[in-house]
């Protein structure tokens, strides 16, 4: 990958798309080869079937999704760059070839490979696999041992690799990549992380942890947020503890986007309101209800808040919504 376009591309490929007679040796040509530079391999007589996600910006791309039983063989005419890639499998199992050496890799587990020389991923069975696509330059000098570390399983229970996968799925919220800026940091984080898993050198396992691991520590935690809003008992000593970090330390995590634990749950507890409030399904729910599933307890403290955040009342807005 020579550039490091900051623009966000999204690609969806499916075999779905091509319907009728021809369409399987079309989707070979057209998204195997031309796009994704593999030869793709149907095994065992089974049809081939494919329905990935590619996302691409700052150096960085992700390819996810799930495949029938096949050979992807990365030939060395279809060699146009020297990016490493980082093969995770969510399920199924794998075997990778590269080098005269070969590797098979499990759910959960990982192992990087090398896209300037020829190699090959072969699934026997449906796989659900997730390829990271990391720029050689941004993550080589990182490190302590690039040779030693093509196709070496990463630990698959590594705390590092842990907050990698975490951070990799919680891109499949596109909000978080709005912006250039946004897409640069994301793309750094990445492979702070991957340079950790894989094995980073010591200055770049200090600068990794100042950066990419609070980075990752940050995003797994508001997810957890998101998910137990509902709950009104939700506490910065809870969540810490699920994180295995100490409350003082997630407070410093929020304080470094100048907010706190208390204010981000507030905020995401009326935005959620908000949304119930417009949206049709929920209309005719008492607005008490709904702030009670959104994790408010106290009626009169949700309706003072929500008016300091939207300029206006639940019942206003409800009253829009509705005219």
């Amino acid at each position: 990958m020579s550039e490091t376009n900051d623009d966000l591309t999204t690609l969806r490929l499916s075999t779905k798309q091509f319907p009728g007679r021809g369409a399987v040796d079309a989707f070979r040509e057209i998204f195997g080869r031309t796009i994704l530079h593999i030869d793709m391999e149907p095994v065992q007589d089974h049809p081939l079937e494919a329905d990935m996600t590619l996302r691409a910006f700052s150096g960085f791309g992700m390819a996810s999704g799930v495949l029938s039983p096949m050979r992807n063989h990365h030939a060395s005419g279809l060699i146009d760059h020297d990016d490493l890639v980082l093969v995770m499998i969510r399920k199924g199992v794998g075997v990778l070839e590269q080098r005269g050496r070969s590797v098979e890799i499990g759910e959960g587990e990982v192992a990087l490979t090398d896209n300037s020389e020829p190699g090959t991923f072969t699934g026997h069975g449906p796989t659900h696999v997730v390829n990271l696509r990391l720029n050689r330059a941004l993550l080589a000098p990182h490190l302590a041992d690039l040779g030693g570390a093509l196709l070496a399983p990463v630990i698959a229970d590594s705390p590092a690799l842990h907050l990698l996968k975490g951070y990799a799925a919680s891109l499949d919220d596109t909000a978080s990549l709005t912006t250039p800026e946004l897409r640069r940091a994301v793309a750094t984080h990445i492979h702070d992380l991957a340079a950790l898993a894989i094995g980073a050198t010591k200055d770049a396992t200090d600068i990794a942890n100042l950066r990419g691991v609070r980075a990752a520590r940050l995003r797994a935690i508001k997810a957890d947020i998101a998910a137990q809003l509902s709950d009104g008992r939700l506490s910065a000593e809870a969540i810490a503890l699920k994180h295995g970090i100490t409350p003082r330390y997630m407070r410093m995590l929020f304080e470094a986007e100048d907010t706190s634990f208390s204010e981000f749950v507030l905020r995401q507890r009326l935005q959620r309101a908000y949304r119930m409030l417009t949206d049709p399904l929920h209309l005719g729910r008492p607005i008490s209800s709904i702030a009670f599933d959104c994790g408010f307890s106290d009626l009169s403290y949700f309706n003072r808040t929500f008016r300091q955040r939207f300029q206006a009342t639940p019942s206003d807005l409800r009253n829009r919504t509705v005219r």
